[in-house]
């Protein structure tokens, strides 16, 4: 989409140059000299970037500009604003960025820089507009669409494989770090299936004593223990013709995986007490962060079981293995976040911030993510952009810093030299890319993976 620009400034000749020289770059050129002819321009072109310089008419006093600025982005909050300043209003329009301009250029304009500012704005509006479209698309089918967005090559592969298993009634396990997004992954693929229209139960088998998880899932007659004053179904009669999703359940006591092996077999369940077996049509999604293959070799995971429950296994990468996913996953969560804060503006994450973010790891992942954004909204205290102060303190430590470790010594052999100046290099990118792993590793010509293990060889974090 070509993308509008509207230039208000009172000097033509001033609005001449800008307009070819923006024209040139692809954009679409409006103009306005004073205030009314603006938001008549701001209106009949919805223009969503504005070049506007503060000295305005009656008065030719920054305070009018500042006034239009204010009625622009309480009419399209939306708005790329970019004040001009002369050099004794730079308080003023720092002012009006805290209030929601985008950002502020001192008198006289490079053309450079404006082409620079107005790029970035314009990829910032490319980048909100992919949210909310993934957002509206997502959310609309599936609800939470969190664990659903993003367009790196793990994310999604695992996302076309769990579409191709939907409509199957084959089990599907998977696997992931803590925080990846598993119970949504399930959701989606029950969405996606023939049994949408059926219950999904979700339970947590780690979470449960054994003895309270069997009668959850398998349910209970009355008498078949102390409490048990009456029938109880269990779940797996509850979401019959449905999807029973079992999180964890590497956490699974080995009595209750002979159990669960059973209806994986025969379609059979036995309640707690009960003389008869019942059958049911259930499908089972299982999940867990822990490797059922090492279970399986320690005999703590029975290894028919995990056949049964492996039908078609869906990994999950970590959010530090999606390269280019942060900021529309970062902004999403920023939106979602202005739920829990009354009266926070549209807020955007500054390129500082959105560095920082970019050179963490995220052990937590998508969950980890999520709570970093609600910190910084609240840090912000109703300011339009998330900058680097706002982050919690983890996040806006440095990039390793070079150390004498990095020097060979005196009569070092040519592996040792070798080795000294990877280490010097390696050092040397992750500074230049204030610590961003990703961007350290293609200056490198390294992959991220590749990255990491030499770092870890080198002692470098």
């Amino acid at each position: 989409m070509t993308e509008t620009v509207l230039l208000i400034d009172d000097d033509p000749g001033f609005r001449d140059a800008y307009r070819e020289l923006l024209a040139q770059e692809g954009y679409a050129v409006a103009e306005a000299g004073a205030a009314p002819k603006a938001l008549a321009e701001l209106r009949r072109t919805s223009a969503r970037l504005v070049v506007l310089d503060l000295m305005l008419p009656p008065s030719g006093r920054p305070e009018e500009g500042a006034a239009l600025a204010d009625k622009i982005l309480a009419e399209r909050p939306a708005a790329k604003v970019i004040v001009v300043s002369g050099a004794g209003e730079t308080p003023l329009a720092l002012r009006l960025v805290e209030r929601g301009a985008y950002d502020f250029l001192a008198k006289p304009v490079d053309p450079d820089v404006l082409l620079a500012v107005v790029a970035r704005a314009a990829a910032r509006l490319a980048l909100e507009d992919r949210v909310t479209e993934l957002e509206r698309s997502l959310t609309a089918r599936e609800g939470d669409a969190s664990a659903l967005l993003g367009q790196s090559p793990a994310f999604l592969e695992a996302k076309t494989l769990c579409e191709r298993a939907a409509p199957t009634d084959v089990p599907v396990l998977i696997t992931g770090e803590s925080g990846t997004g598993k119970e949504v992954f399930a959701r989606y693929l029950h969405a996606r299936s023939r049994r949408k229209d059926k219950p999904f139960i979700a339970v947590n088998c780690g979470a449960l004593a054994p003895t309270l998880l069997e009668s959850t899932l398998f349910g209970h007659k009355k008498g078949a223990f102390t409490s048990a004053i009456k029938d109880a179904p269990g779940l797996f009669v509850e979401v019959d013709g449905g999807t029973l999703f079992l999180d964890e359940i590497g956490d699974m006591d080995p009595a209750l995986q002979v159990k669960l092996l059973r209806v994986l077999e025969t379609g059979e369940i036995l309640p707690v007490g009960a003389a008869r077996p019942l059958t049911v049509d259930v499908r089972i999604v299982s999940a867990t962060h822990r490797s059922l293959e090492s279970m399986v070799a320690s005999k703590t995971f029975r290894d028919d079981l995990y056949w049964r429950v492996r039908g078609i296994e869906i990994g999950l990468p970590r959010l530090a293995d999606r390269v280019g996913d942060l900021p529309l996953l970062a902004q999403h969560f920023l939106n979602l976040s202005r739920a829990l804060v009354p009266r926070s503006p549209a807020t955007a994450i500054s390129p500082g911030a959105m560095r920082r973010l970019e050179a963490c790891d995220w052990p937590g992942n998508l969950r980890e993510l999520r709570h970093e954004m609600q910190r910084a909204l609240v840090m912000a205290g109703g300011r339009g952009e998330i900058l680097e102060e706002d982050l919690s303190p983890a996040r806006r430590g440095g990039a390793p810093a070079a150390s004498p470790g990095d020097e060979p010594a005196e009569g070092a052999t040519l592996e040792e030299k070798i080795a000294a100046l990877e280490r010097r290099e390696i050092a040397a990118a992750l500074r230049a890319t204030q610590g961003n792993k990703s961007q350290a590793a293609a200056r490198l010509g390294l992959s991220r993976q590749g990255l990491l293990n030499k770092m870890d060889r080198h002692g470098l974090k």
